[in-house]
């Protein structure tokens, strides 16, 4: 899918005469650092996270809220990000996403606590939701219709690449160094990206644009998320509060929608689920990608924690799915032109849940060649086929005019779609891990102390080792069980995406959309 600015927004300004190919090569250079920053973090910090629990004493809940934190604001202000860099400027905006990741990232690797890092990770969240909608933004401003395409698609390409290469850099470093570097990476890149803005490139804005930024529907979508998220992470721990968050972040939910309908300047703007074929590319971003969310942020801890993979070794385990789709992503681009969205966005899905079911094979044991490669390689080419024409069949769904509010809409949705399925998968994991535990336990005859050790424990799952190899080996088997159940839901949702794509989309033939990312 592609990042683009914010919805209710006119198309941009052509650029002057004067800008400079110079001058466009600058831009995307700063755009590119940027959004490589943000990206390179978003799939490093998985890879990060079972050694930042061991030195923190954090618990799953608080690891889940080192990436909820970041993913919740990011999806809540993402929208309202472009729309103030229309309003203020665009490399105003960029400049400050830039200057508080970086801020945020310093913080981050300084964190002594848990509660820390995950207020941290907030701010990064921040940040982002003001610099990833800036940097096409600007390049869409800096180039002519001629050259914008390959603009975008070169943003795209080396984003794309970065992205890959993030969880093997990540990995090297948390078993080199410290899981600390994975965010002090960011503040140099940062540093590069902000001087070149600074120095490099032209100030934009959209003069038709709206004075008017929505803050009440950002507020609301922000304490719903907040509310359902928390409800979701800490519901183990305290039913009461649970209940709680969980009413108040519903009935946000709800003033938003209603906020957004009556709203003369929406986030949001809900007439645009009228067309068929966005509502339903929509659907299957939100069931897709949430299967894949929920995917890679507990993969690294089943290789890390229960099969025993050195860091280095979990960040490549992924790479062979993200070269696929970027290897796949021009001739899987091309299908709609031929075939229409129906079949590509049935079938690739469809792909997908198949690979996700061959992830519950392998036990805890085995070469990773006979294990996990070969479902690797199915949830690539089901990846591969599903990213390009879904991102072609959002932007063709809707008036060129409303480009904007399409691919902002569907860059949102599918970031709400990974930051709940983090959330539900935890929960689930939890509940089926708590089940197996009890039901092996009952079997070993414990001793009470070592038991109190083992309940004190429960919601760090198979990140505590103890010296019983036979308890140890429960605690794994009951992981298992928990993950295996998560795995099926997965696929189930991929599933779901794949009938979404055969009732709601249609086979006619569609137009290439010029310049349209790869990449989600």
């Amino acid at each position: 899918m592609t990042q683009t600015p914010g919805p209710n927004r006119a198309a941009p300004a052509a650029p002057s005469q004067a800008s400079s190919a110079a001058t466009g090569k600058w831009v995307l250079a700063a755009s590119i650092l940027a959004s490589s920053m943000a990206f390179i973090d978003g799939t490093a910090v998985n890879v990060a996270l079972p050694a930042l629990q061991n030195a923190l004493h954090a618990t799953v809940g608080d690891v889940q809220w080192v990436v909820e934190s970041y993913a919740l604001l990011l999806a809540s202000l993402l929208l309202v990000g472009g729309s103030l860099g229309d309003r203020f400027g665009r490399r105003r905006l960029f400049l400050m996403g830039v200057i508080l990741f970086a801020v945020a990232s310093a913080w981050c690797g300084i964190a002594g606590s848990a509660t820390t890092l995950i207020f941290a990770r907030g701010v990064q969240g921040v940040g982002a939701a003001l610099l990833l909608p800036g940097s096409l933004s600007l390049i869409t401003a800096s180039f002519t219709e001629e050259d914008r395409g390959a603009a975008i698609g070169t943003w795209s390409g080396l984003t794309t690449m970065t992205a890959a290469i993030g969880p093997v850099f990540g990995g090297l470093l948390v078993e080199h160094a410290s899981w600390r570097w994975v965010f002090f990476l960011n503040v140099p890149i940062a540093l590069a990206a902000a001087l070149i803005t600074i120095f490099r490139v032209p100030e934009s804005r959209n003069e038709k644009a709206s004075e008017h930024v929505d803050y009440p529907g950002a507020a609301l979508a922000t304490i719903g998320l907040g509310g359902t998220t928390f409800a979701l992470i800490e519901g183990p721990k305290g039913p009461a509060h649970a209940v709680t968050a969980a009413i108040l972040g519903f009935v946000c939910l709800i003033a938003f929608l209603i906020v957004e309908h009556r709203s003369k300047h929406p986030m949001l703007c809900l007439a645009i689920f009228k067309s068929r074929a966005f509502t339903g590319s929509n659907l299957i971003t939100l069931f897709l990608y949430s299967a894949l969310g929920g995917i890679l942020f507990f993969f690294p801890l089943d290789l890390i924690q229960v099969q025993h993979y050195t860091a280095t070794e979990a960040g490549a385990a992924l790479l062979p799915l993200i070269l696929i789709i970027f290897a796949l992503s021009t001739w899987s681009g091309r299908l709609v032109v031929k075939y229409g969205a129906k079949w590509p966005l049935t079938i690739g899905p469809l792909i997908v849940a198949i690979g996700l079911a061959g992830y519950t094979i392998p036990g805890n044991t085995g070469s990773y060649w006979t294990t996990f490669f070969p479902a690797v390689v199915l949830l690539g080419l089901g990846m591969a086929i599903s990213v390009a024409p879904l991102t072609t069949t959002v932007m063709n769904s809707v008036p060129e005019n409303e480009a904007g509010v399409a691919s902002g809409v569907n860059n949102a949705v599918s970031r709400l779609a990974s930051l709940l399925s983090v959330a539900v998968f935890g929960l689930v994991l939890y509940l089926g891990f708590s089940h197996a535990l009890d039901h092996k336990l009952a079997a070993l005859h414990l001793a009470p102390a070592v038991r109190a050790q083992v309940e004190a424990n429960r919601t760090s799952l198979a990140a505590v080792s103890y010296p019983d190899a036979k308890l140890q080996g429960v605690i794994y088997d009951a992981f298992l069980v928990g993950y295996r159940e998560i795995l099926w839901l997965a696929s189930a949702l991929a599933a779901v995406a794949a009938l979404c794509g055969f009732f709601l989309l249609d086979s006619t033939p569609q137009k290439a959309v010029k310049g349209a990312a790869a990449a989600g």
